[in-house]
C-alpha cells in the first residue's frame, strides 16, 4: 500500500525537477517575476529622515507666512511632508489629513473645539473638518503631515 502512494509522489517530484529547467526556458518572464523584488510605488524611495533634527531652514516656504513644509513622499495614493509653524483655520474638501506632532505644545482647532496638543499626539482630520494650530506655548509646532489622497494645491479653504 505504501509503495502505491510513494511511487506516484516520487515520480511527480522527479518530473518537477526535470521540467523546471524547461519551464524556465519556456516561461522566463514568470521566473523573473517570481524571483524579482516588487517595484516601489512611483514617488516612493528608500530613505531615513531625522525629523527631530530638521530646522525651519531645511523646509521650504509656503504661501502661509508662518508655515514651512517639505514633501518627502508623493505617490498617487498619498503624500507625507514635514511641516513647521502655524496656519490659520481651514479645511480640505478632497483630502483627509493625519498629523503626528513631533515638537511644540499649545492648542489647535479640530472641528469646533480648541484642543491641547503636545509631541507624540496623532491628529486625525477627516476631509471637511476645520483645523488649525493656533497658539504654541512652547516652541513652534513641527508635525509629520500625511494627506490621503494627495491634496490638490487649491484644496485649502480658509474660515473665520
Amino acid at each position: 500500500m505504501r509503495t502505491a502512494v510513494a511511487l506516484p509522489v516520487a515520480l511527480a517530484f522527479v518530473a518537477g525537477i526535470a521540467f523546471s529547467p524547461v519551464a524556465q526556458r519556456l516561461l522566463p518572464d514568470a521566473h523573473a517575476q517570481a524571483s524579482a523584488p516588487a517595484a516601489a510605488a512611483p514617488g516612493l524611495a528608500p530613505m531615513i529622515i531625522d525629523v527631530a533634527a530638521l530646522k525651519d531652514a531645511d523646509l521650504g516656504a509656503t504661501p502661509n507666512p508662518d508655515l514651512r513644509s517639505k514633501g518627502y513622499v508623493a505617490t498617487p495614493n498619498g503624500t507625507i511632508a514635514v511641516q513647521m509653524g502655524n496656519v490659520a483655520k481651514h479645511f480640505h474638501s478632497n483630502a483627509d489629513e493625519i498629523q503626528y506632532i513631533v515638537e511644540g505644545t499649545g492648542t489647535a482647532w479640530l472641528g469646533n473645539e480648541k484642543r491641547e496638543i503636545r509631541p507624540g499626539m496623532l491628529i486625525v482630520i477627516p476631509r471637511g473638518t476645520h483645523h488649525a494650530g493656533t497658539e504654541a506655548t512652547s516652541g513652534r509646532f513641527k508635525a509629520i503631515a500625511i494627506k490621503l489622497p494627495p491634496q490638490d494645491p487649491k484644496d485649502t479653504t480658509f474660515v473665520n
